[in-house]
């Protein structure tokens, strides 16, 4: 009892505290109808919101990584269709060469025995030219001889004779 008899400074009254308690109640039930529960649904809301953007991040993540691979398989075909083309222009480019060395060849050649020709041709032409010449100029120089030294007809008939005696077919 001893302890009954010390008064405390604030003794809660039972009216103060029923009053206090329903009051606490009521704003309680109002918060929770009209402040906690759009809260809890704008927090739910959020939370969907965050959940999606990570899905849809992971999803632009995997859909990044796949056009990265498509990317790299295009740039390995792109590369390798290079190495062909540059291929086929080396052999192009290597045959057209051979090709001209060939042509290049074959008219030099052409161009050669031409030249061959024409020099025997010419050759033979001079030859020919030279063997009348020498045969006129022989035939000048013995018919100013016989016209000096064979001034009788008996002389002329014997020097004939010796000639046709001497004379070899060919």
């Amino acid at each position: 009892m001893l302890f009954l008899a010390v008064e405390f400074p604030i003794t809660p009254e039972v009216g103060i505290f029923f009053w206090t308690t329903i009051i606490f109640l009521a704003v309680w039930f109002f918060l929770g109808r009209f402040a906690f529960k759009p809260i809890q649904d704008a927090l739910k809301k959020r939370e969907n919101d965050i959940q999606t953007a990570l899905d849809e991040a992971k999803k632009a993540r995997q859909e990044m990584a796949n056009l990265k691979s498509e990317n790299q398989a295009l740039l390995a075909k792109a590369q390798e269709e290079r190495a062909l083309i540059l291929k086929e222009a080396k052999e192009a480019k290597d045959s057209i060469i051979a090709t001209a060395n060939e042509r290049a060849k074959l008219e030099y050649k052409e161009m050669m025995d031409k030249a061959k020709e024409d020099i025997q041709n010419q050759k033979m032409a001079a030859i020919t030219d030279l063997k009348n010449q020498v045969g006129q100029m022989s035939i000048e120089i013995a018919e100013k001889l016989l016209q000096r030294e064979l001034s009788a007809k008996k002389d002329q008939e014997q020097f004939v004779v010796s000639l046709v005696d001497n004379i070899k077919l060919n």
